[in-house]
């Protein structure tokens, strides 16, 4: 499958602010018997996409560099100097991304991210490496690090390049990435060591969108030429990773999640909460059915992830949700108003957000605190009537359940 390649053509990045881009070619990715290859240069196999120009305010910044395709060696030229911002009284960047849709990596998850590169200045220790998986906007995730809001998903690491004439492998394990890091100086403000849910996950690697490179937070001149980028698998067996439910003290549904989850949540394999949870707990399981995270929620606007989007799996007419764990039938929507208003609803508030009209009742019960539990313990979100009456906003990730064979009976 062929990507284009977001490259500057004018001086790349002027400060901390982005100047121009341009999309160019690269060649067509495809799967190697140890890995999949993301990318290649020069055009063979590929596709030629047109120029896009994208323009931003510059604010103090000096930073100068290019980006061409060599088309007689087949490799890209990534150059440039990074210059202090006057300004910032600190350094610039500059960088190169390319866009697209790029194949399935979440086999690679524990091996390693791969640039066949070589550099005329090793010496240069700004290099860093990332890529978009998982967020709405990948530009804005890159801009971002996880830094102001709804920018998680840019997963970014540090590599140097040696000394010499010939191309080399620089080898990043994924491990080594962090979709928390500073927009100001590319360092990240959490490791994947410290915090299991800043790492990618297989989930994240299966939706590639970009990949960048950077020369960042260092001044001095940086040149690298890029022969190929891709990843690899590991070598030997890697153990299977266990769905784990939580502990008995804190576990409140009757029995494990279901596997097969629909909408794409049985992908969502990490508890991506801001609170300590077993890290073998899925989304669901943690959501759901663990009573430490009672008060907090799935992410705000998971439905519309690249790998979720809920509203391309919707049925035609009236979609039923069932409960992620035991399949009883929680909601119909929409009804007694439109598709749109439907959408409207959740739009508004982050989560699929339901009317009394669409409410199964006898499987939906609120507690006095406004929790929202079903008939069979699940923790489905929370009810917060607002000025059109009552509301039940609720996470995705517990109403994506399959109907057990005696509730499919019963629905018509």
């Amino acid at each position: 499958q062929a990507l284009g390649l977001l490259a500057r053509t004018r001086p790349l990045v002027v400060g901390k602010m982005r100047a121009a881009a341009a999309t160019l070619a690269v060649g067509a990715a495809c799967a190697t018997a140890s890995g999949v290859e993301l990318a290649t240069f020069g055009g063979r196999s590929g596709a030629t996409f047109k120029i896009v120009e994208l323009k931003g305010p510059v604010m103090g910044g000096r930073s100068t560099g290019t980006w061409h395709v060599d088309t007689a060696g087949e490799f890209g030229v990534f150059d440039g100097e990074v210059v202090n911002a006057l300004s910032l009284d600190a350094p610039g960047f500059i960088k190169a991304a390319a866009d697209g849709s790029f194949p399935d990596a979440s086999s690679a998850l524990a091996g390693v991210l791969i640039f066949e590169v070589r550099s005329s200045t090793p010496g240069y220790t700004g290099f860093r490496a990332a890529f978009a998986a998982g967020s709405v906007s990948p530009s804005y995730a890159c801009a971002g690090g996880g830094s102001i809001p709804l920018s998680r998903g840019c997963f970014k690491a540090k590599f140097s390049v040696p000394a010499g004439q010939d191309f080399v492998q620089i080898r990043i394990p994924f491990s080594d990435f962090s979709d928390k890091w500073s927009p100001a100086t590319g360092e990240q403000s959490t490791t994947c060591e410290q915090d299991k849910r800043v790492c990618p996950t297989a989930s994240s690697l299966n939706s590639i969108k970009r990949i960048e490179l950077w020369a960042e937070g260092v001044a001095g001149k940086a040149h690298l030429e890029v022969r190929s980028i891709s990843v690899e698998v590991p070598s030997t067996p890697v153990a299977l990773r266990v769905a784990a439910r939580p502990p008995a003290e804190f576990g409140t549904c009757k029995g494990p999640v279901q596997d097969g989850l629909r909408f794409g949540i049985s992908g969502r394999t990490t508890p991506d909460i801001p609170v300590p949870v077993d890290e073998n707990e899925t989304l669901a399981e943690a959501v759901c059915c663990d009573s430490r995270t009672k008060v907090y929620a799935e992410p705000q606007f998971l439905y519309q992830a690249p790998d979720i989007s809920l509203y391309s799996k919707l049925e035609a007419g009236v979609t039923t949700f069932y409960d992620s764990v035991c399949g009883v039938p929680l909601f119909r929507a929409p009804m007694n108003r439109t598709l749109a208003e439907f959408k409207a609803d959740t739009d508004e508030h982050g989560w699929p957000s339901f009317r009394p009209a669409e409410v199964v009742k006898e499987h939906v019960i609120e507690d006095k605190d406004g929790f929202v539990f079903s008939s069979c313990g699940t923790h489905l979100g929370s009810y917060l009537p607002d000025e059109q009456g009552p509301r039940w906003c609720m996470d995705l990730s517990c109403i994506a359940g399959n109907p057990t064979a005696t509730v499919s009976q019963l629905i018509v």
